[in-house]
């Protein structure tokens, strides 16, 4: 997994014996370990070191798996991944919705674990490289309108002001906008920007989207900029 390079990775869960257990398994693989016991702690760390990809658990006290899911997708898009003692459908949509990238239910096998971490990190760092290379081509700055992107350092800027997206929010609408007036099927958008093997569904593009709309348009409810196009998909209107 390794690839020559030692992998990063936080464990998070307030079940000590669980960590202890998940953290001796992974540094057999050469893997370096932190450890968090709850949901301020764990946002602590991840906004202070670089991780290659967090376990998550779900039930944390102070914030919750999926609090802390949220807040770290403002500003990181590290490869996370869920681990949940309850196997109800709701509560795995509401992970990956938030920005989880899979989930696992306890009592999971080890083994699985370390298999869904290389698949994840493989696939992330495939992207990134992909991302990189195509930067090199990409034009660097998209203005329509009042709407600036700014493609190298990945940043959006409307009527001059900043407006902050996640890592998702951005490469959506960064896909949207460079494609003016083509419409995008959300099985397509979920490919496209999350990943053939994701493991979510379209209602993932769904929730994507209204909180894009939430932070870029004036009127939400009336978007300007990522309009629907009613039982086909969004596109962005030139």
């Amino acid at each position: 997994m390794s690839n020559g390079t030692s992998k990063k990775i936080l464990v998070v869960d307030d079940e000590k014996i669980i960590v202890k257990g998940i953290r001796f398994s992974l540094e057999q693989d050469d893997m370096e370990v932190d450890v968090a016991y709850d949901g301020e702690e764990a946002l602590e760390k991840i906004k202070n070191n670089s991780y290659n990809l967090i376990l998550l658990d779900l039930m944390l006290p102070k914030l919750s798996g999926t609090e802390v899911c949220q807040q770290v997708r403002e500003f990181s898009d590290v490869p996370i991944i869920m681990l949940t003692a309850r196997g109800e459908d709701m509560d795995k949509i509401l992970g990956l919705e938030n920005g989880a990238d899979d989930y696992i239910t306890k009592p999971f096998n080890i083994l699985e674990v370390k298999a869904r971490m290389k698949a994840i990190i493989r696939r992330y760092e495939n992207v990134t490289s992909r991302g990189a290379q195509n930067g090199k081509a990409k034009k660097m700055i998209i203005q329509n309108g009042e709407l600036t992107i700014d493609s190298e350092n990945r940043r959006l800027y409307i009527k001059g002001k900043e407006v902050n997206l996640t890592a998702k929010e951005y490469d959506m609408l960064e896909l949207l906008v460079m494609n003016p007036n083509k419409v995008y099927g959300r099985d397509t958008l979920l490919d496209m920007v999350w990943g053939a093997d994701y493991p979510g569904d379209v209602r993932t593009v769904d929730v994507h989207v209204r909180r894009l709309r939430e932070k870029i348009e004036e009127n939400p409810s009336e978007p300007i900029y990522v309009q629907t196009k009613w039982g086909v998909g969004y596109f962005y209107k030139e």
